[in-house]
Order: structure tokens, then sequence, then C-alpha cells
């Protein structure tokens, strides 16, 4: 049985209304950065771009594992009367 630290104080938000959209737009922006970085420090753009694809992939497919990793918990958690 695990315990969760309560800080307090801090109120429970819900969950955002598109949360794939949302990473795949954050993540996305992130790869921009990433571009721009190389641009304005005269990198290769070549192979920001390659950092930015792998970086975006990775990071898109961890975080959308474990939004089905949570559905998964959450719907075995619920009573059997509310699936």
């Amino acid at each position: 049985m695990s315990k969760k630290l309560e800080w307090g104080g801090i109120p429970e938000v819900p969950p955002p209304k598109n949360p794939y959209r949302d990473t795949l737009l954050v993540y996305g922006g992130m790869s921009l950065v990433i571009l721009i970085v190389a641009w304005l420090t005269g990198g290769s753009i070549a192979k920001a771009a390659l950092v930015a694809i792998v970086f975006f992939v990775i990071a898109s497919g961890w975080t959308m594992y474990r939004f089905r990793v949570r559905a998964r918990e959450a719907a075995a958690r619920r009573p059997e009367s509310d699936r």
C-alpha cells in the first residue's frame, strides 16, 4: 500500500479535455525550440531536425503509454457497477 504525500492547500485539478492533443502540441513546440536554438547558434539544421523528430516520437510515445497505463489502473480501481 503506497501513501501519497499531501501538501494541502492545492486544489484537485481536473484532467484536460484533450490530453493527447495537448501533449502533441507541447512536444511539437519543444521540438520547434530545438530547431530554433540550432539555427540561432549556427548549428546543423539537419542534425537538429533529426534530434527534434527523435525527441518528439520518444516523448510523445512515452506520454501516450503512461496515459493508457493510468487509464487502465483507474478502471481497475472503479467498482464493477461503474464500468
